[in-house]
This record gives structure tokens, sequence and C-alpha cells, in this order.
């Protein structure tokens, strides 16, 4: 016989929260990017180890790399290893591709290509100074079967 499962099954709830985390092998280096160079602002720091981020109501996580902890002790932090590998990534969704790749090229970032049409978005890929691998994209006009804009 099961027993009633009591456990409530409503997730997620409100108050719960998605961060995006990085691991950095350049602490200084990674904050000053993000905050510097993507206008992301420090809400919090443990410095040289840790430090959260706001971007636009969104929270973006920098770790200095780390071993194994009594919470996960199997696990460790590390940076990617090439730039050509990804595990993840991070897409920020803004109104004009084209614009915010002009911004972001004027403050230094380096682009894979300039902004292409991709589906029904316009999108543009770069790395931060780690490697991670960090899009811009737009939504696009949808086509139809037939190729016209709709």
């Amino acid at each position: 016989m099961e027993h009633a499962r009591t456990v409530p099954n409503d997730f997620p709830t409100d108050g719960v929260e998605l961060r995006y985390f990085l691991v950095v092998s350049d602490y200084a280096r990674a904050l000053a990017f993000y905050r510097d160079v993507l206008g992301a602002t420090v809400v919090r720091e443990l410095p040289g180890t840790l430090c959260f981020l706001n971007f636009r109501g969104s929270q973006i996580l920098l770790s200095a790399r780390d071993g194994p902890t009594k919470d996960k002790p199997l696990v460790t932090f590390v940076s990617p290893l090439d730039r050509n590998t990804v595990i993840g990534e991070l897409t920020i969704r803004v109104p004009d591709c084209s614009a915010a790749y002009e911004v972001l090229r004027s403050r230094g970032v380096e682009f894979i290509t300039p902004p292409i049409e991709w589906g029904d978005e316009i999108r543009a890929f770069f790395h931060d100074p780690d490697g991670h691998l960090l899009e811009i994209s737009q939504n696009g006009q949808q086509k139809s079967e037939a190729g016209e804009l709709v």
C-alpha cells in the first residue's frame, strides 16, 4: 500500500530565482569585464573569491577556482579548458543586436562574427576573458513557410 504524498508538487514557486554561476581563472580580470565592459553592478563580494553581480535584474556569480568542500566533496570548480568546447552559454536578449554589438565592440569585446540572422533571431557570439561563451540575441521577424516576413 502506497503512502499519501505529503511533499508539495509546486515547483518553481514565487520567490525562486535562477542565477548563472561562472568559474574564472583570473578573478580580478573577470570582475572588470563583467562590471566595466558588460555593465553589471556588484551586489556583494568576497574579494578575490566570489562576486554577486546584478545584470538588469538577473544575477551572475563569479567564482575563483575552488576545490571540494563539505557540501560537494567530489566536485572541483574549473574555468573552461578551451574556447571551442562549450558546455554552457550566457545569452543576453537585446532589443537591437546591431546596436549592442557596436557598443560592446567599442568597449573592447571581440566577437566571433558580426550579428547574423539565424531563423527568427539575430545573434552574435563572443567570449569572456576565461573563454565562457556569451551571446547577444534579438528576436527577429518570423518567416512563413514561403519565406515571407510575417
